[in-house]
């Protein structure tokens, strides 16, 4: 299907084209509409594109996906769009606790870590059965997040008190938690379940109590999902060619300058390529750039109250990362690694040196994806991920300078710089968990916080952009609405939280705030589905997407075209 944009015309402009940017252009395509998606890298998906190098194949950030099961929110959002997206399978180990004094496992049966920690912990059999209990709890919330949608101004749908209710439900188990973060106040909550120091202990590098009890709740109820084969870049390479199976446009390094206004009211987007300048016109654009590149240089000066800007530059941000993507030898089993993510914390560290980013201290991740999936890896070889948080400014900005733009210039410094950091890890990694690591590595990348910011925009290299939080809250930082008409925020910067079912979330969010205004009868339909009164077929039936026939193929990865 092929349609003719020759004329720079569009229904709607997406800015970005991460995840959240293409599952809008994937949903507009399958209305109908005419889209363009600016995206300022040389392929699709943000922080989920991934890279191959030397017939290895890995993530670049994606390490475990949860709402993708069957009934998963991803799972329904993308049948809207089309039956052959990549699926996932469960994951069985999830999470490894390990530092020198502990080792423990959390798998889809969370009562064996339970039965563990009393055993080992009998004096605390009380505690630890209330913060399984309080887990659980908040995992039946989660476990019904995908039916509480709440369709954007659609009264109808939420008449009456039971869809808010709902969703007061599934926030009452979270709201009370909030308040215990940080250095003291995590402890501070943990130990309204249990005293002992080797139990706290476990918990040790988590940034707040939920994030102790999450990992928890979700396992209850079977909410870990691996990666589809190939990894979580496929989402990105599916909804690429439903974009352009419907002859819609993905400019590739087209990088938005400015917004064309007029008369308050947003008109279309001048961009720039390859050192050329090009106008696109659209009665309706959504952003999921950087929140403070679309409200401070998309938008000119006094269109957005300093107030209000100031509010964006003081909000909480989720760190950066530094993550080492390695080319193993051998397959990554021989190492003794599994499915599950290990968390290896140091001894007698503080919570805030756990996430320091001092690589001397904070706590390591370290992932086997190819245990997982086979096809990231030549046979006979496997691939690992190392990952720590990180902050932009370490060092200096890791002895980058500037540009008179304000770029980051990588300068020699840099690159001994994150070379250094990668040594200590790998010493450390070779040290508590894989003797020897370096004899197998075959192919190492380096990923700073500059390179995040240099491939996404986002400002220092944050991964999920702004955290949940009372301040975050009190100060509105997440939102949809512009001041602007037919201009709407989307991504991580529209919803306070991180991972692809937020930003998946919000595509479907931005995409009825739309069809509200220019059609009713989707906007209704699809309403209803997303609640739950509709079935997929329902929906399919009612006419208002246009015909699909499911014919994406994934490219083979490099191991697999051996």
């Amino acid at each position: 299907m092929n349609k003719n944009n020759s004329d720079g015309n569009y229904d709607v402009i997406v800015i970005g084209g991460g995840i959240s940017g293409l599952t809008s252009a994937g949903l507009f395509s399958r209305l109908g509409y005419n889209v363009a998606v600016l995206e300022m890298s040389h392929r699709p998906g943000g922080y989920i594109s991934g890279f191959k190098r030397h017939k290895y194949r890995f993530d670049s950030a994606i390490h475990w996906l949860n709402q993708t099961n069957k009934n998963g929110l991803i799972s329904r959002i993308f049948d809207i769009i089309g039956e052959d997206y990549p699926k996932t399978k469960q994951q069985k180990r999830i999470k490894r606790y390990k530092n020198r004094n502990h080792d423990y496992i959390l798998t889809n049966n969370p009562e064996e870590l339970r039965s563990r920690l009393i055993s080992d912990f009998p004096h605390e059999t009380k505690g630890i059965n209330k913060f399984f209990k309080r887990a659980k709890k908040i995992g039946q919330s989660f476990d019904n997040y995908n039916k509480l949608f709440l369709p954007p101004g659609n009264k109808s749908i939420t008449k009456g008190s039971k869809a808010i209710y709902e969703l007061l439900r599934f926030i009452a188990p979270l709201v009370k938690l909030v308040k215990y973060s940080g250095q003291d106040g995590t402890t501070k909550g943990l130990k309204k379940f249990f005293t002992d120091q080797k139990l706290l202990d476990i918990f040790c590098a988590e940034e707040d109590l939920l994030s102790c009890l999450v990992p928890i709740a979700w396992a209850y109820y079977s909410d870990y999902q691996s990666p589809p084969q190939g990894g979580s870049q496929m989402y990105a390479e599916w909804l690429e060619y439903i974009t352009n199976f419907y002859g819609n446009d993905i400019f590739y390094r087209g990088k938005a300058e400015s917004i064309i206004i007029e008369d308050g009211i947003c008109k279309g987007v001048k961009y720039s390529k390859r050192g050329e300048e090009f106008t696109i016109y659209a009665n309706n654009i959504v952003s999921t750039c950087n929140i403070e590149t679309l409200y401070k240089k998309l938008l000119p000066k006094g269109v957005i109250s300093d107030k209000r800007i100031a509010k964006l530059e003081n909000a909480e941000l989720y760190s950066s990362s530094f993550t080492i993507s390695i080319g193993l030898d051998c397959p990554a089993e021989n190492l003794g690694l599994g499915e599950e993510s290990v968390h290896y914390t140091t001894d007698n560290n503080l919570r805030r040196d756990h996430n320091s980013g001092n690589p001397y201290t904070t706590a390591l991740c370290i992932l086997a994806p190819s245990v997982r999936d086979k096809t990231l890896a030549p046979e006979g070889k496997g691939t690992l991920t190392i990952y720590i948080p990180a902050d932009i400014e370490y060092k200096d900005y890791w002895q980058t300078e500037k540009d008179s733009e304000g770029n980051y210039i990588r300068t020699e410094g840099y690159k001994r710089l994150k070379k250094e950091v990668a040594d200590i890890l790998i010493e450390r990694v070779e040290e508590l968990l894989i003797p020897n690591l370096k004899e197998h590595i075959e192919y190492i990348d380096i990923a700073t916080p500059i390179t995040n910011h240099r491939y996404t925009g986002n400002k220092n290299g944050t991964i999920m952009a702004a955290k949940p939080g009372k301040e975050n809250m009190k100060a509105r930082i997440a939102h949809y609405k512009t001041p602007l008409k037919n201009l709407y925020v989307s991504g991580h910067w529209s919803e306070l939280g991180g991972g692809i079912p937020i930003a998946v979330k919000s595509a479907i969010n931005t995409t009825l705030l739309i069809l509200k205004k220019i059609n009713q009868p989707a906007y209704e339909n699809i309403s209803l589905y997303m609640t739950g009164k509709l079935s997929i077929k329902d929906l399919q039936n009612t006419g208002v997407l246009i015909r699909y026939d499911n014919s994406y193929k994934p490219e083979p990865t490099p191991a697999q075209k051996d």
